[in-house]
């Protein structure tokens, strides 16, 4: 089967792999390019999450302002200065800054949270009214879940990325770390919004 050459090289700029793999990749999938595409974002996120443990101290401090009214600070790392200037990384950066104005995350991940945070949040939903009656095996794994839901939305990482809610902020992440070839990681970031006290 005749592979296009237009395809190999679009399926190469969306992954970051070379024009072999690209081209293995659409060839195992029988030319199916959304087949060739997903399997090659699995393999680069395997990748990627080994990648997660090599140390990341280069990178970008990016800003957003929107209308003056909210603005973000966040500083986002790499491996090297040479990513830390690619476009790719840059464009990351700004896409990162822009979610975080719009979603207002508290948190960059559940790793953060304070334990006395997340007990006192437990223990006001252990006392809600949708727990009476349930057994307390049953009360702690609805508590766990609702946890888990009321925590994801205020963790950066794993909000649905707002230019695509089927993928969470901390996916898309990683699909940057398989198509730069490096750690990234997100350190930190702060969001001022007028007329707000924090």
């Amino acid at each position: 089967m005749a592979i296009d050459i237009a395809e190999v090289k679009r399926l190469k700029d969306l992954t970051g792999v070379g024009l072999t793999d690209a081209k293995a990749a659409l060839e195992d999938a029988k030319g199916d390019f959304d087949k060739a595409l997903e399997a090659m974002r699995k393999k680069g996120m395997t990748k990627a999450e080994k990648r997660g443990e090599r140390e990341a101290r280069q990178g970008v401090v990016g800003t957003y302002n929107h209308d003056g009214r909210i603005g973000v600070i966040v500083e986002v790392n790499c491996e090297t200065d040479f990513v830390a200037r690619n476009e790719i990384f840059t464009d990351l950066v700004k896409d990162i800054a822009m979610h975080i104005a719009a979603s207002t995350p508290e948190y960059v991940s559940s790793d953060e949270i304070p334990a006395d945070v997340r007990e006192a949040k437990k223990q006001e939903l252990l006392a809600g009214d949708a727990l009476k009656g349930k057994p307390a095996d049953m009360a702690d794994k609805i508590v766990e879940g609702q946890l888990s839901k009321y925590f994801a939305e205020r963790c950066l990482l794993d909000q649905p990325f707002i230019k695509n809610p089927d993928q969470s902020v901390g996916d898309f992440v990683k699909e940057h770390n398989a198509r730069l070839g490096e750690n990234i990681l997100v350190r930190r970031f702060s969001r001022i919004e007028l007329g707000t006290a924090s």
